[in-house]
């Protein structure tokens, strides 16, 4: 037995279940493990096949014990200027470059263990297109991350979004800080550029998270639309509120909270988990997970047609799609064209063109 946060967990090795099964059961429900070691489990499983029962609990803690404490992200953060006049200093974009680097790369957004190597790759574009007023400054922000497929060396697109409501303040130096407890800070032109970001991290965490376990990024989710609750509001900040459009951060943090739409999540971890990180073991089935996952969108899109996560879970993964099924058999292709021409409605005819 182990006990872990109050809870008393039985662990059965044995029955009908797989021996990857069983490991990845142990692993989610003990708390106070890393994420790093709950991904290096699930990626090296097929060593393990000689351990049973004792021997899996016995390596399990000897490797849970070798912890470092790491930012659970790598972000990359460019912040483009070439529409702003002359009278700007440009320095000052330079400065806020580096500033924003720094603002997301040092702080530590969960409680969760991370090795350098296991960190979350992802990138932030900052477009500036127009000054507002003084120091005030309009554009849109390009946010992409990608998680690692197990056992090779791909990376599958994870979020790759354009957010076109994006104005804050910065003064050259002015420190970037987010807490939590007061989201707009002392001033909510200059809270909002802060508030973007904590907003972005935590949707990338959440789907990370729900990548590699059922569920798995609620508190994520969580954190998201509390800051959508407690946002910065002002002249000019749009994007936090249901009247600022259908396809904003308050839309998006909404699909991902309400439980009408929880196929959202499962089909995320079919895709990713049962899906791209089975492709090596086992082709044919790794895309017939992956044909599940669009099927469950399918499902939530003939019973909430329009919502947000629709175009968002596709932004990026229509070229993946059609690589993992440009192998498949007639009645697969069929398949995904069928449905991928219906939820991922801009790139239709690149399916049909494709997988004909």
């Amino acid at each position: 037995m182990v006990k872990g946060d109050g809870r008393t967990i039985a662990l059965l090795v044995g029955g009908n279940s797989s021996f990857s099964n069983q490991v990845e059961f142990i692993v989610n429900l003990v708390p106070e493990t890393s994420i790093y070691t709950r991904r290096v489990i699930f990626r090296q499983i097929n060593m393990f096949h000689l351990f049973r029962s004792l021997g899996i609990l016995i390596f399990f803690c000897l490797f849970a014990g070798n912890r470092l404490y790491a930012q659970e992200i790598n972000a990359k953060v460019n912040v483009v200027y070439a529409q702003i006049g002359s009278n700007v200093d440009k320095k000052v974009f330079q400065t806020l470059q580096t500033s924003l680097n720094a603002f997301l790369n040092k702080r530590k957004w969960t409680t969760d263990l991370f090795e350098p190597n296991e960190k979350i790759e992802c990138s932030f574009l900052l477009n500036l297109q127009s000054v507002v007023e003084p120091n005030v400054y309009k554009g849109t922000l390009t946010i992409q991350a990608a998680r690692p497929v197990y056992n090779t060396n791909y990376l599958s697109p994870l979020v790759n979004h354009i957010d076109n409501n994006i104005v804050f303040r910065y003064v050259e130096f002015q420190p970037i800080e987010f807490n939590e407890n007061r989201v707009s800070g002392t001033e909510p032109l200059a809270g909002n550029l802060s508030a973007l970001f904590a907003y972005y991290v935590n949707i990338i965490l959440g789907l990370d998270y729900d990548a590699y376990a059922p569920r798995g990024g609620d508190a994520f989710f969580q954190k998201a639309n509390a800051i959508v609750s407690a946002s910065p509001e002002g002249r000019g900040i749009e994007g936090w509120k249901p009247f600022d459009g259908q396809r904003n951060r308050y839309w998006l943090s909404e699909n991902l909270q309400n439980s009408r739409y929880a196929l959202v999540h499962d089909a995320i971890y079919t895709y990713y988990r049962q899906g791209m990180d089975k492709m090596i073991e086992n082709e044919n089935d790794a895309r017939e997970q992956v044909l599940n996952a669009i099927s469950m969108l399918n499902t939530l899109n003939a019973e909430t047609p329009n919502l947000m996560i629709m175009p968002f879970f596709f932004q990026g993964k229509t070229d993946e799609i059609i690589r993992l099924f440009k192998k498949g058999n007639l009645q697969d292709k069929a398949r995904v064209i069928d449905l991928c021409t219906r939820l991922d409605i801009s790139n239709s005819s690149k399916y049909r063109q494709e997988l004909k």
